[in-house]
């Protein structure tokens, strides 16, 4: 482990003395916390990485099926033609790589409707 730096502050005030001290790895974990836009940035790759599992799937119409992802909670939304896709969509975003959670909010509309 990294050597930390130890401060310490001494206040005498009446003959009371205080001591505080902090470590520089407890400010390197505060500092260590992502960004909004590293969060977003995240989030934005990981449903490329799910949209581009749908696509690999033979027989399943990813062209009406939207894709969000927060946290490695995965919403897949949308329409496909049967039920059997609903299924190979949630098993092919499951099995992408960071993805936590799947919520299947997909429904069957029939090609042509």
């Amino acid at each position: 482990m990294a050597a930390g730096v130890l401060v310490v502050a001494v206040s005498m005030n009446a003959g009371i003395v205080s001591a505080y001290a902090q470590s520089s790895d407890a400010a390197a974990a505060a500092s260590a916390a992502p960004s909004a836009k590293s969060t977003k940035a995240a989030n934005r790759q990981l449903a490329r990485d799910v949209r581009k599992s749908l696509t690999k799937v033979k027989g399943l119409s990813t062209s009406n099926i939207s894709v969000r992802a927060r946290g490695g909670a995965v919403t897949l939304a949308g329409t496909v033609p049967d039920a059997a896709q609903i299924d190979q969509a949630t098993e092919a975003a499951k099995a992408t790589a960071g993805v936590t959670s799947v919520r299947n909010a997909l429904t069957i509309r029939e090609i042509g409707q």
